[in-house]
């Protein structure tokens, strides 16, 4: 609920009863935002469990439509979720839960992944564990029933994706795959398991595994031989999509343009910047020359994880004095190694009372051993602080004027990414990417986000390759990855594959990006002598996290 300081509205309760709705519907988001569930139950995915969230999205939508706001707060909060519960009800509509299989979000994922942010302290933690890898068949099973539905429909995803996804499968049940680890590991802090508890974890994990290869076997059994040759989704489920993961409508053929100029744009600051750190040196050769550098490399996932928390916890300490202002409980943010190997860096939130803090996860692929400085420092910005972590956990802290919806759950990547990618640059005009080194990894991703602006819409759109050999297609869209990124091949297999199976997100990052700094020019053009970078700042995340277009409406209102 809302701080005693801000008398609830009508917007308000709305706002904090959807959370409630939502929470209770799929808990695997109720864990997310710190409020478990004490029966560990997971969400029903079956079409059933789909259209009981589409009806009550219908309902929360009709009464926020009679409700009257009362100030600027209420205005944000209700076109905001106005904006969300319908596109709640157009994806719903468009049958895309049909097809909701991918390598990175969706169910298939989701299901697993609530066990990283469970807590895990004490035997009654583990209780609750247990119970929730007992529902995991059932879970599964509704899943199953769900993708089943769309073959029958023909509504069904791309081929590609469901082989990966059993793949990934296989890492999760295997021997020394996830619930196999997971519960042997199981221990709380204060001492050792009960022995029939012991057991429980031990026979629900078993079980949990069982339900993942009898997934595997239908997808590779009935939804493989259904599954569409065809990667691209196509510019009506795209266009949903891309106004999901931005909260903005965007011209899609004018952004592709923009995307090619904007990736042109960054190859030739890296070469500027090649140019310094070895002269006469192409990227490529400045990034050889820097691969050999020892000082630059970390080696394990030990030494990377405390990189990483050195990194962060400095940051946090140096703008909290200088150009943030930095709650306390804000200045917690844990960096860790995520217990899965799928590739991907990511933050979660802290909880609405932050017990459990914002952290920074990174899942390093099976083989990859060394990290390098240079080309991860903007990372550590990007998903720490004055990125996602300021962001997301400011509006967490801000109880004083957000509803809890406001706080906790609102939000587009395109807001989310848009302003990790404008803090890394904010952090190159700050100086902490003074290194040559250091700017060239910056540029390195920023490089790879423009890419992605114009794979994602070329293969989804079917638009013809910027090097004029004919239209996209996923062998076209590895070959442009690998000649603009320099990663291991890993990392570059599963990012594309991720682009082709999550249509509109992975642009979301840089045209989010684009969207920050046109809003914030267009402020500076028209506050002139009186606009302050600082106090921009301020405005803009004390809104929270927003769609794009509620972001622009709330601050040039």
């Amino acid at each position: 609920m809302t701080d005693p300081t801000r008398t609830p509205t009508p917007v308000d309760t709305i706002a904090d009863a959807w959370v409630d709705t939502i929470a209770a519907l799929v808990p695997e988001l109720g864990t997310y935002i710190g409020r478990p569930d004490p029966d560990g139950r997971l969400a029903d995915y079956s079409p059933v469990g789909h259209d009981e969230v589409a009806g009550a999205a219908r309902s929360t939508l009709a009464a926020l439509a009679e409700a009257q706001p009362v100030d600027d707060i209420d205005i944000v909060t209700k076109d905001d979720l106005t904006r969300e519960l319908e596109l709640t009800l157009e994806l719903h509509d468009a049958r895309w839960h049909l097809r909701d299989l991918n390598v990175i979000a969706s169910p298939a994922q989701d299901i697993r992944a609530v066990f990283d942010l469970m807590p895990t302290a004490s035997a009654d933690d583990w209780s609750i564990v247990a119970k929730r890898l007992e529902a995991i068949p059932g879970a599964v099973s509704g899943y199953i029933e769900t993708l089943r539905t769309g073959i029958a429909e023909g509504v069904v995803p791309a081929r590609r994706q469901v082989v990966e996804v059993v793949t990934q499968i296989g890492r999760y049940t295997g021997d020394n795959g996830f619930f196999a680890t997971f519960a042997g590991d199981a221990a709380p802090e204060e001492g050792q398991l009960p022995a029939s508890l012991a057991r429980e974890l031990s026979d629900s994990a078993n079980a949990a595994r069982v339900a993942y290869d009898e997934l595997a076997a239908f997808l590779g059994s009935e939804l493989a031989p259904a599954a569409s040759d065809v990667d691209a989704v196509g510019r009506e489920l795209y266009a949903l999509h891309s106004r999901r993961f931005l909260g903005a409508a965007i011209d899609l053929d004018e952004t592709y343009e923009w995307g090619i100029e904007e990736l042109a744009r960054m190859v030739a600051e890296q070469e500027a910047i090649a140019d310094e750190i070895l002269p006469g040196a192409t990227v490529a050769e400045a990034v050889a020359h820097l691969e050999q550098d020892q000082s630059r490399k970390l080696r394990g996932t030990d030494a990377l994880q405390r990189w990483m928390q050195e990194t962060s916890d400095r940051a946090v300490e140096e703008l909290g004095r200088t150009h943030f202002d930095i709650a306390e409980p804000i200045r917690t943010l844990e960096c860790r190694i995520a217990p899965t190997q799928e590739g991907g860096i990511y933050y979660t939130g802290p909880t609405d009372d932050f017990s459990r803090p914002g952290r920074m996860w990174w899942s390093v692929p099976e083989g990859v051993t060394e990290f390098d400085t240079w080309r991860e420092l903007t990372t550590v910005y990007h998903e720490g602080v004055p990125g996602h972590h300021l962001q997301i956990a400011q509006a967490v802290y801000n109880r004083a004027q957000l509803n809890s919806w406001r706080r906790l759950l609102a939000g587009t990547s395109g807001h989310a990414e848009g302003w990790a990618l404008y803090a890394e640059r904010l952090m190159e005009q700050l100086g902490y990417l003074d290194d040559p080194a250091d700017r060239l990894g910056m540029l390195d991703g920023q490089r790879m986000r423009a890419a992605r602006v114009v794979l994602d819409l070329g293969v989804h759109l079917g638009k013809p390759r910027p090097d004029g050999s004919g239209d996209w297609d996923a062998d076209y869209a590895l070959d442009f990855m690998r000649g603009n990124v320099n990663m291991p091949d890993e990392f570059i297999r599963f990012e594309v594959n991720r682009y082709l199976g999550w249509p509109g997100q992975a642009p979301s990052y840089k045209v989010g990006q684009r969207i920050w700094e046109e809003l914030r020019d267009e402020l500076r053009d028209r506050e002139g002598d009186a606009f302050s970078i600082k106090d921009f700042h301020k405005r803009a995340l004390d809104v929270g996290s927003v769609g794009l277009d509620t972001l622009r409406s709330a601050l040039t209102r």
